[in-house]
């Protein structure tokens, strides 16, 4: 509960809408693991391999698309 509570503040500060807000609390909530494998490679990108978290993020969403796909139609 807590964590979305501040990842919906999060998101609310960089003026993310609410639709898009409850729309990404929505893929996390249902492949949960999944998003958190998704933040410790990006987190590793940054730390070993020196990228911004805009390319690490970029680099590691594209190879988990085929997944946000799914979860996304579901």
């Amino acid at each position: 509960m807590f964590q979305e509570f501040f990842l919906k503040k999060m998101l609310q500060s960089k003026g993310v809408s609410a639709d898009q807000i409850d729309f990404f609390l929505d893929l996390i909530k249902k492949n949960p693991d999944l998003f958190q494998k998704i933040a410790s490679e990006i987190e590793q990108k940054m730390k070993s391999e020196g990228k911004s978290e805009m390319q690490a993020a970029q680099e590691v969403m594209g190879k988990y698309k085929d997944d946000l796909a799914k979860i996304a139609s579901k």
